[in-house]
């Protein structure tokens, strides 16, 4: 299977001299090495990758990451889990903001609110996010949306602005929530966690996106896909994703990749 795009991965966080959640998981697992994880990536078929910043710190690595090679973008962002960090703190925000002028950024995320886990408090998330839509409107980029157990509170934040572009990343919500995504332009990312949910809402969901409207993730080092669960999941594996989704939408596999990657293309402005 070849023509693949793997529109988020983390994998410049298994650089030796990463450190965090995702470094730590990238290490325990052995991979110390993300040019490898690129190279095996491509040699698998996927030929284009997003790396996504969570932080100031791993979103800077990612814009050095992909600097030095082909194939592969950044964007920048701060995940709502870290928003409390940001709160206030002019200098990281000014240092996050100028990352947006760094060659081959292609978008800002990921962002959101979360409130599953709201390891950072609500009153700290929204500013936040408000932060980073800004940031990309002013530079016309794109956004990578994370948003769990939050859409009334996200929509009310979103619909305030005018000109956004974006995924919602990691969708995992019900066709209601994909037709208020669908209705605001907006692209959905599936990944590997369609191919063990037993909630027939999200599977629903899942056939139900325009094929027009969709994009292929992993989210790796996170989310490893079926017949592969209990390994470090990684880019190459984006390809099971897309056998999957194939199979439960009844669309040929050939389809669905040409249409998910022009897709990217369309979105982040891939060449």
């Amino acid at each position: 299977m070849s023509g693949l795009t793997d529109t988020h991965c983390h994998i410049h966080e298994a650089d030796p001299d990463a450190s965090g959640p995702v470094a730590e998981k990238w290490h325990k697992s052995g991979q110390k090495d993300p040019d490898w994880l690129l190279k095996d990536a491509q040699q698998a078929g996927v030929s284009r990758l997003i790396c996504v910043g969570c932080t100031l710190r791993d979103s800077a690595m990612a814009t050095e990451f992909v600097a030095r090679h082909t194939g592969v973008w950044a964007s920048i962002g701060i995940h709502p889990h870290e928003a409390q960090e940001y709160v206030g703190n002019q200098q990281l925000l000014d240092e996050f903001a100028a990352l947006a002028n760094r060659s081959k950024v292609v978008a800002v995320g990921e962002c959101g609110l979360d409130y599953f886990y709201e390891h950072s408090p609500r009153e700290a998330q929204e500013p936040i996010l408000r932060f980073q839509i800004e940031l990309a409107l002013k530079h016309n980029l794109p956004m990578i949306f994370h948003v769990r157990d939050a859409f009334p509170d996200f929509w009310k934040i979103f619909d305030e602005y005018q000109g956004i572009r974006g995924v919602v990343h990691s969708f995992t919500a019900t066709t209601e929530e994909l037709e208020q995504a669908l209705a605001r332009g907006l692209y959905v990312g599936l990944n590997g966690i369609m191919t063990f949910t037993k909630q027939v809402k999200q599977l629903d969901a899942a056939k139900a996106v325009p094929l027009s409207r969709l994009v292929l993730e992993t989210d790796a080092p996170f989310l490893t896909p079926q017949p592969l669960r209990g390994k470090i999941n990684a880019p190459r594996h984006v390809q099971e994703v897309a056998k999957f989704l194939a199979e439960l939408r009844g669309e040929p596999v050939k389809a669905l990749t040409d249409a998910t990657t022009k897709n990217a293309r369309t979105l982040f402005g891939l060449s």
